[in-house]
C-alpha cells in the first residue's frame, strides 16, 4: 500500500497559478503511475492529469489542456500539478492516486487507481 500526502492547496484569484505537491511513501516501488483527481460538492470525481512514473508519459483533461502541468521528481516521490490560468471552474477538493494495474489502465479513470490521498481544497475566485 502506498501512502499519498498532498499539499499546496489554496485560494487565488482567477487567472492565478497555485502548486500542488503530493508526496508518496510505503511500497512505491509498484506504483506505476500517478495522477490527480478533482471533486466538486455535487460532482462526480474527474480525473484531471496522470503521469506514468517510468517514462513519464502524461495525460490530461481537455478542460486544463494547455494550463496544467503533471511532473514527478522520483528521486523525492513526489508529483507536482502546477495549475496557471486558474478560472472559477477549477474549485474542487483535489486528490492525488497512486496506480499499479497495468492491464486496465484507464488514465483520467479513477478506477485505474488504488491509492488515495486525503485531498487538499483549491478555491479560485472571479
Amino acid at each position: 500500500q502506498v501512502q499519498l500526502v498532498e499539499s499546496g492547496g489554496g485560494s487565488a484569484q482567477a487567472g492565478g497559478s497555485l502548486r500542488l505537491s503530493c508526496t508518496a511513501s510505503g511500497y512505491t516501488y509498484s506504483t506505476k503511475y500517478m495522477g490527480w483527481f478533482r471533486q466538486a460538492p455535487g460532482e462526480e470525481r474527474e480525473g484531471v492529469a496522470t503521469i506514468v512514473t517510468r517514462g513519464g508519459r502524461t495525460y490530461y483533461a481537455d478542460s486544463v489542456k494547455g494550463r496544467f502541468t503533471i511532473s514527478q521528481d522520483n528521486a523525492k516521490n513526489t508529483v507536482y500539478l502546477q495549475m496557471n490560468s486558474l478560472k472559477p471552474e477549477d474549485t474542487a477538493m483535489y486528490y492525488c492516486a497512486a496506480g499499479v494495474n497495468v492491464i486496465f489502465f484507464a488514465p483520467l479513470a479513477p478506477e485505474s487507481f488504488g491509492d488515495w490521498g486525503q485531498g487538499t481544497q483549491v478555491t479560485i475566485s472571479s
